[in-house]
């Protein structure tokens, strides 16, 4: 005798399904029972031998699928992840160096500055050299004019081309000989020896002597030479008293007016002991010639030896 098993499936009203048990089949242990019950009451498991291995079988098939599934979603989330880092990097293409360095600057990194060698164009160098020259030597006639003609009308100033004149005598080349020798070996000596003065040395004479040609440097030592001495040695000197602290005064202020095209403290202070070489000249000689060609010699000098010992570092 067959035994039929109505159930509601999907636990829906209305809508039924009947299996098919054979006989011997009996839910409870070989009893044959005949009735109509809900399907959420029957245990699944001692159900039917058969449907047991089918509900296994189609777990496997879920398992299989969902792993394929899971495998599918994580080879595409790790072609994402492979892709990120090429994205990031094409994103960080698009970074300027300016911005590379200053977020590198900023993480607390610290990095020796780099020297850049600032060079001016020649015409630049010649005309501002011209320019600057005629100005000062403008200056330094006006002053002397003034002073002579105030001494003319009386006043108590000294007059300056009467003081420091334009006369000449054999014995001023062996003064302007020996201020020669003595600046030009005290700057060898400083450069060797000094590396601040040195390091402001070379940056004013690399923005100024770079781009010139041979006979430029002949231009650029006598111009600033004879213009400057005409002033300070020429002009200022006998107005401040013409003795040796005010020779020291003057060379104070023309050491600091060398402030300036890179030039530092150490500079200034080598450009106050020349100036105040040059004073003292001055006023043994009382000839403004003896300062002029002493300076416009050391000038030429000291760029001809900067030249040839940075042609030869070129070379090397």
């Amino acid at each position: 005798m067959e035994i039929v098993a109505t159930t509601r499936c999907w636990s829906r009203p209305g809508i039924t399904a009947g299996f098919h048990i054979p006989p011997g089949s009996s839910i409870l242990s070989g009893t044959k029972v005949t009735g109509i019950f809900p399907a959420r009451k029957i245990a699944p498991s001692n159900l039917y031998t058969g449907f047991g291995d089918n509900i296994k079988a189609f777990a496997n098939n879920n398992s299989v699928k969902k792993l394929r599934r899971n495998r599918g979603t994580g080879s595409g989330a790790t072609l994402q992840t492979k892709k990120k880092p090429s994205d990031e990097d094409n994103g960080s293409a698009g970074v300027s160096q300016d911005d590379f360095i200053r977020d590198r600057g900023s993480s607390g990194d610290t990095f020796p500055p780099k020297v850049t060698k600032s060079i001016t164009s020649r015409s630049v160098v010649l005309r501002a050299c011209a320019i600057t020259s005629g100005l000062i030597l403008a200056l330094g006639v006006a002053i002397r004019q003034v002073s002579h003609i105030a001494s003319l009308e009386g006043w108590p100033i000294l007059d300056c081309s009467t003081e420091v004149s334009f006369d000449f005598e054999m014995w001023h080349l062996e003064l302007i000989a020996g201020l020669v020798v003595l600046i030009s070996s005290c700057r060898y000596l400083l450069l060797k020896t000094w590396a601040d003065f040195a390091e402001s040395s070379e940056a004013a004479n690399q923005q100024v002597l770079s781009g010139l040609q041979p006979l430029d440097f002949m231009v650029v030592a006598f111009l600033p030479g004879v213009s400057e001495e005409l002033l300070f040695r020429g002009a200022l000197l006998p107005l401040f008293g013409f003795s040796l602290k005010s020779a020291l005064a003057v060379a104070v202020i023309f050491g600091l007016l060398h402030l300036n095209g890179g030039r530092r403290y150490p500079f200034a202070m080598w450009a106050t002991f020349v100036g105040f070489a040059y004073g003292y000249s001055a006023i043994v000689s009382s000839s403004i010639i003896v300062p002029m060609a002493s300076h416009a010699l050391n000038n030429l000098i000291g760029g001809i030896l900067w030249r040839y010992t940075s042609t030869s570092e070129e070379m090397d």
